[in-house]
């Protein structure tokens, strides 16, 4: 395997500064401290609005009238689910896996069938899984709305939410997933339902953009990395967390992202630079093929969106090995495996120049690719991919990626 490239630039030495500090609390102007976005970028977008810029406002409209739908939106927790845990426990994590279904063949329907690529629509109806995403979609909301107008009214109702899921006793989840993703008559839970957390590490950088508020406080700050350290632990010991650790393809690959994430949010950097540095062996040579293909995606009913959704967990971990001086961007293994190359060999598919030749059981969206070439001309600095933007569905002038990777940034590599 080749060794990993280490990069030693400004931006990587603003971000590590800010990682010193044990729990920072940071003034509104203040370098972001995120792992997965881009903090640079998402600074040069803030001083721009703040400048009125013209070609920002639409997005930060819209960023902020969903900002103001959230204030009126009740807290979610885990004790709002229908379906009660085998523990009898409702602080307990509770869900369905999405793809098994009531046996036809038996009069109970048990034990549950499997019917890959079709979603049962039990699970998001009577468990935690829905509660979960819904509470995250809301936090990111208004911490980012909060990070570029400094409106208090989102930090409070951005802390009120993570308090009610992560930190009241009389509401807050415990800190596992045992029960993630039970099949009725088969388990009560699998290592598989890990994959239901994968959104928590852009939870994480939404706390991040909170520092400054005079409602997200120290006490919060540390009551929250206490909960990540819990969970982390529980990730990292339990047979459910041992086993998700193992999984080789998309699951393995949040998997790493996942602890990864809470390792650098929790103060453990030496833990994070251990797990990121397995990433090239372990996920970039082992599900990337020499032309980019990711057989294991591929294999999938859904084999476009499996695609991105692991192309997506590598360009995250990626992003989380900038705040360790780690360059995963352009690993390439002797045979010219890489995430680059995944995301290469996805363009012509996106664009219209090929035809998709596997099964893709719902919508096909080529315009799904756009945030990842945005993401990646800005990474790069490479003027295709602004050209293969250019062949998709442009994104409205009001999307929120016009925040996060800034296009007038982005469209000047293509001159």
């Amino acid at each position: 395997m080749n060794s990993i490239a280490c990069i030693f630039s400004l931006t990587c030495a603003i971000l590590l500064n800010d990682l010193t500090i044990p729990v920072p609390i940071f003034a509104v102007n203040s370098m972001p401290r995120v792992f997965i976005i881009d903090a640079v970028a998402l600074r040069s977008v803030k001083l721009r609005t703040q400048q009125n810029s013209g070609s920002l406002k639409p997005a930060l409209a819209k960023l902020t009238r969903g900002a103001d739908r959230a204030l009126i939106s009740a807290a979610l927790s885990v004790m709002h689910k229908e379906l009660a845990p085998p523990s009898g426990d409702r602080h307990d994590y509770v869900s369905l896996a999405p793809y098994w279904w009531p046996n036809p063949n038996t009069h109970n329907g048990l034990p549950y069938v499997r019917r890959d690529g079709e979603i049962n629509p039990e699970r998001n109806s009577i468990a935690d899984r829905q509660n979960l995403e819904n509470m995250v979609t809301l936090v990111k909301t208004l911490a980012l709305a909060y990070y570029f107008t400094a409106n208090e009214d989102y930090a409070k109702q951005a802390t009120t939410m993570l308090h009610v899921w992560f930190l009241d006793p009389s509401t807050r989840m415990n800190p596992h997933l045992k029960y993630a993703q039970g099949i009725p008559g088969r388990n009560a839970g699998r290592a598989a339902g890990i994959i239901e957390s994968h959104k928590l590490p852009e939870l994480v950088d939404a706390v991040g953009l909170l520092a400054g508020s005079a409602t997200w406080t120290q006490a919060h700050q540390r009551q929250l990395q206490s909960w990540f350290t819990a969970f982390l632990t529980w990730l990292l010991e339990s047979p459910e967390g041992r086993a998700e650790a193992q999984a080789e393809n998309n699951h393995g690959t949040w998997y790493d992202v996942q602890i990864a994430s809470f390792g650098l949010f929790t103060g453990r950097r030496d833990f994070a630079h251990r797990v990121l540095s397995d990433v090239p062996r372990k996920r970039i040579a082992r599900q990337i093929e020499p032309n980019g293909g990711q057989p294991l995606e591929l294999a999938r009913a859904d084999s476009w969106s499996y695609s991105l959704f692991n192309l997506e967990a590598l360009f995250d971990a990626a992003a989380l090995g900038d705040h360790l001086a780690m360059d995963l961007w352009n690993f390439e293994t002797a045979d010219k495996r890489s995430t680059r190359k995944a995301l290469a060999w996805l363009i012509p598919f996106a664009t219209g120049e090929k035809r998709w030749p596997l099964r893709q059981q719902s919508r096909w969206q080529p315009e799904r690719l756009a945030p990842f070439l945005q993401r990646a001309a800005l990474r790069y600095r490479e003027p295709s991919y602004v050209t293969a933007l250019g062949k998709l569905a442009a994104p409205s002038i009001d999307s929120r990626e016009r925040l996060l990777y800034p296009m007038d940034e982005v469209s000047s590599y293509a001159k």
